[in-house]
Formats: C-alpha cells, sequence, structure tokens
C-alpha cells in the first residue's frame, strides 16, 4: 500500500472534465501504476489517505474501512466556543440531491452516522474584541461512520461549522481562513499482507 498526504485544495480523485484530471491519484499512479484509490478526502480537507497496490490489497483494505477496522483521527478549527470539552454527533444524513454536492440532516431518509469529538483547544475573542463570532475552538474528530461531508454537516448542525468551508459555513466564517481548516491528522489501519496494525501520522498544516 502507499500513504499519501494529500494537500488542500487538490482533488483525491479525478472530476469532470479535462480541466479536473489532475488529482492525487493521478499523481501517485504515475509513480505506481499498480496504486489503487481506496477512500477519498474532500479538496479542502489535507491529510493521509491510503492506496492499495493491487486489487487484492485492495480488496482487504477495502474490507478493512467496510468493516470498520480502520481509524482516522482529524483536526479541524470551528467557529465559536465549544462549551463541552467532549461529545457525540449522531444524526443521519443524505445528499441534499436539489443542492449537490451538500449533504443534509434528514431524520426520516438519512443514514445513521456518528461523529465523536474532543476539545484540544479554544480560542477566546473576549481579550481582543467583543465579537463572540471571533470565538475559535480546535478539535479532535473522530468519524465511526464515512458519509460524505459527515464532519462538515455535523460540526455545522451543532452550530460550529468549520472555519474555512464554503459550503456549509456562514459568509464571514468562510472567508475567515484561505482553506477549510480541516486536517486528516492519523490513520490506523490493518496492514493488507500480514494484518499487522499499522498507523500513520501528518503534521498540523494549520
Amino acid at each position: 500500500m502507499i500513504v499519501a498526504d494529500k494537500p488542500a485544495g487538490l482533488l483525491a480523485v479525478p472530476g469532470r472534465g479535462p480541466e479536473r484530471a489532475d488529482c492525487l491519484a493521478a499523481r501517485v499512479q504515475a509513480r505506481y501504476a499498480d496504486a489503487l484509490v481506496v477512500h477519498r478526502l474532500d479538496m479542502g480537507t489535507s491529510g493521509l489517505i491510503v492506496f492499495a497496490r493491487g486489487l487484492q490489497a485492495q480488496r482487504h483494505l477495502g474490507m478493512a474501512f467496510a468493516e470498520r477496522r480502520v481509524h482516522k483521527t482529524y483536526v479541524a478549527v470551528v467557529g465559536g466556543a465549544v462549551v463541552a470539552d467532549a461529545g457525540e454527533i449522531d444524526l443521519p444524513l443524505i445528499t441534499d440531491w436539489p443542492n449537490r454536492p451538500r449533504q443534509m440532516v434528514d431524520h426520516a431518509r438519512g443514514k445513521p452516522s456518528l461523529t465523536r469529538w474532543r476539545v484540544l483547544e479554544r480560542h477566546s475573542a473576549a481579550d481582543t474584541t467583543p465579537d463572540a463570532d471571533a470565538c475559535r475552538t480546535r478539535l479532535e474528530l473522530t468519524p465511526v461512520t464515512g458519509r460524505s461531508h459527515q464532519l462538515r454537516v455535523h460540526l455545522m448542525a451543532i452550530g460550529h461549522p468549520i472555519v474555512g468551508d464554503e459550503l456549509y459555513a456562514p459568509p464571514t466564517l468562510a472567508a475567515a481562513a484561505p482553506r477549510l481548516l480541516l486536517h486528516a491528522h492519523e490513520l490506523v489501519l490493518p496492514h493488507p499482507t500480514g494484518g499487522h496494525t499499522v498507523a500513520f501520522s501528518s503534521p498540523m498544516p494549520f
């Protein structure tokens, strides 16, 4: 397998049209022709992605993801001061079809989605500005399920959207950073040959 560290702003896999052909998968496959996609990150999200080398490795890694034997940890900076020190967000998600690629919470039709979080650091604006919207909280996020945009929608749903999120944050918060402040920081998974646990980490870029 290959573990790559994707920069923010680069597609994980090709998009539609020749102008969106450049992506992490294409760059990895240019060096390793047998590299196959196993999972994805949003274009705005940076951090760790694993590629399988060959079909057998892809099947093993795909099964590990399906059986939730892959553990991913993200770090995000969100708007506002998160009061509790840790918690869970258990809200079902579904595609917002008229507004694709947006996702939304839907208690009637959504798929079960669970995110665990804990506070790493709080940045209070009280000492520098009376504007409560300037408060920020750095969170560690552990997605138990892997729905599209899960972390972004879950945090928006509890009133703490991710800074720099042009899809889900209000305009002032979306414009408060030059990128989406979400990073895939740690990846722990069974190796496709032998099954022993391997762990990788990527330093925080923000």
